[in-house]
């Protein structure tokens, strides 16, 4: 082992860890390790950024733009309200909903079609009186599974295809991915649709979610004016009208500092400030009736009833700007006069004060504000709406007009008249001078986290394939797998590159693994093209942990579901895709 690779070796040691320790956002420990890489000459200096102008990476922010394209003309909108005609049983529900997010998924970024069909399915668990909890998950995996159908469904897809022009000097087209994508993505839904949401926890979930979206959703302050009926009394006077109002008084903050416990013997003075858990409209009617405040307002106002005032509730993708930072550090109510009523985090109540708490990926948190600004304040913090769907103009009008530009760029690149990247580009110009993507959104569509990621995974990914450090992991897996055939060496690889991506970005894990199956097949002088599809659809799989793909984080919290629940579903589902993808792969990409 040379120098160079010890240092790669040591240095992606250390992204696996942090990224599954997970206490730096992913984008800043790949930011550290390029710079760290630059530094020890392992990375030359001339390639150190070519990443960000990888054509993997353009087509990855060109396609973002696009989803959010045809979720404000209205489009996704369209055939997502169908849905309803099939709400009639839980197994009809989740039928339909994880068929559309599939379908969906195939054609868009799939963290955008999950974020589109959210608060479809929390509105539909609501009139249906059940929990969200136990459609959520199978929508998230089904959007994952939608991805692997098409050349744009995944980013992984983006970087094999990629990945073999730059190797094999021509790419994967739009629908190589479609034979294996699709037998993988119909036998997932199935699965998910049909038996994978019945091992989950349902007693412990509908517990959870009732905590998350009924009474007691968020823990939030109330200030304690000097007209309130609540002074003089004690925090335990309150049981009964907080009962009746179906709240709960957790605790009592005085001069910037909470009361040990509950403070249920402290006696409530002026200036002081109640904690409750409360839903919305639950903590409408104990402010009315005890005249209890959220922030300084004009007197016998409602802060939940005025007619320019209203609440939105979200929630925290990972990557989002308020991720990691905390109300009053954003200066919400200062910049924006935007106040965070509450936070909800998986039904656990917590010591911080509201709005000095970090914010979580995974946390749902109810904002209350001028109308005007709620869409602009979503917009900038990078959360996205739940029940209320999206703030965002919807431009109805312009639906077919977004739907027909993308159906014949895509046919325009399937056919080859033009390089993807340059068709994709097209309709962003166009979606942009027609309006159907508003100039001031088009850098807001794109995740920056994961454009830095991949810009900056690139260039070490393709350091340890040019120092040799990719050969010996190559010739490490094949030696684990010596005597037997290359179908056990193609499982073994998809086995470790699925493990890989439950702790890792699966950006990140198509980016290590891409070149180590290209290895792997000249040690077998064997067809590359099976290994680098195996590596597409096992780095997509994420299905063990929320922290592996940013659809399993994004369900987290609504669906109150806890780190163990993912493995319940996603194991056998991870094991049913092996199952499925290898005998296909070999039969269309024969070795």
């Amino acid at each position: 082992m040379t120098t160079d690779q010890a240092i790669l070796f040591v240095l992606l040691f250390i992204v696996f860890v942090l990224l599954i320790q997970g206490r730096l956002r992913y984008d800043l420990v790949a930011f550290i390790a390029l710079i760290a890489a630059l530094v020890l000459g392992v990375v030359p200096y001339e390639q150190g950024f070519s990443g960000f102008g990888h054509p993997a990476t353009i087509i990855i922010a060109l396609v973002l733009i696009i989803s959010r394209g045809l979720s404000s003309s209205g489009t996704i909108e369209l055939l997502a309200r169908q849905v309803n005609r099939f709400s009639g049983s839980l197994q009809s529900h989740i039928t339909a909903m994880t068929g559309i997010a599939a379908a969906l998924s195939a054609v868009m970024n799939n963290v955008a079609a999950l974020a589109l069909l959210i608060p479809v399915d929390i509105q539909a668990a609501i009139k249906a009186k059940r929990s969200p909890a136990l459609t959520l998950m199978p929508l998230s995996f089904a959007s994952i599974l939608g991805g692997l159908i098409t050349l744009i469904g995944t980013p992984p897809n983006i970087i094999i295809a990629e990945f073999r022009r730059q190797t094999l000097g021509e790419g994967f087209s739009m629908f190589d991915f479609t034979p294996v994508g699709l037998a993988c993505a119909l036998a997932g839904v199935l699965f998910v649709a049909l038996v994978g949401w019945r091992l989950l926890p349902v007693e412990r979930l509908e517990e959870s979610t009732r905590g998350i979206l009924d009474v007691s959703a968020y823990v939030t302050e109330l200030h304690v004016p000097e007209e309130s009926p609540a002074i003089g009394r004690r925090v335990r006077d309150l049981d009964e009208v907080a009962e009746e109002n179906d709240v709960a008084v957790i605790g009592l903050i005085r001069r910037g500092k909470r009361l040990p416990g509950q403070a249920r013997l402290a006696e409530i003075s002026a200036g002081d400030i109640l904690v409750v858990e409360a839903a919305p409209e639950a903590m409408d009617k104990i402010a009315g009736e005890l005249k209890l405040d959220y922030q300084a307002r004009k007197e016998d106002s409602s802060p939940l009833g005025s007619d320019d005032m209203s609440v939105l509730e979200v929630v925290v993708p990972g990557g989002a700007s308020i991720e990691g930072r905390s109300a009053h550090s954003l200066r919400l109510q200062y910049r924006y006069e935007v106040t965070l009523l509450g936070v909800s985090r998986e039904g656990r109540q917590f010591r911080e004060r509201v709005r000095h708490l970090d914010i979580r990926a995974g946390d749902v948190l109810l904002l209350y504000g001028p109308n005007e600004m709620l869409p602009e304040v979503n917009s900038r913090l990078g959360t996205l709406p739940l029940a209320g769907g999206s703030p965002d103009l919807i431009r109805r009008r312009k639906a077919w007009l977004a739907a027909g530009l993308f159906g014949f760029a895509i046919a325009l690149a399937s056919l080859g008249v033009l390089h993807l990247p340059v068709a994709l580009a097209a309709v962003v110009a166009a979606f942009i001078l027609l309006n159907i993507v508003p100039a001031r959104r088009v850098y807001e569509s794109i995740e920056w986290p994961v454009i830095v990621l991949l810009g900056c995974m690139i260039p070490i990914g393709s350091a340890l394939e040019s120092s040799g450090g990719t050969a010996l992991i190559a010739g490490a897996i094949t030696r684990l797998a010596e005597g037997y055939s290359p179908v056990v060496v193609l499982t073994l690889l998809m086995i470790v590159t699925m493990t890989l991506s439950d702790v890792m970005n699966n950006t990140a894990t198509a980016v290590i693994t891409a070149p180590i199956a290209v290895d792997i097949a000249t040690h077998l002088q064997a067809s590359p093209d099976p290994f680098l599809m195996a590596v597409a659809v096992a780095a997509s799989c994420a299905f063990l942990t929320p922290i592996g793909h940013k659809n399993n984080t994004l369900i987290m919290g609504p669906g109150g579901y806890r780190f163990g629940d993912y493995w319940r579903m996603g194991l056998p589902l991870e094991l049913l895709i092996i199952l499925v993808a290898v005998p296909v792969i070999l039969w269309v990409w024969p070795l």
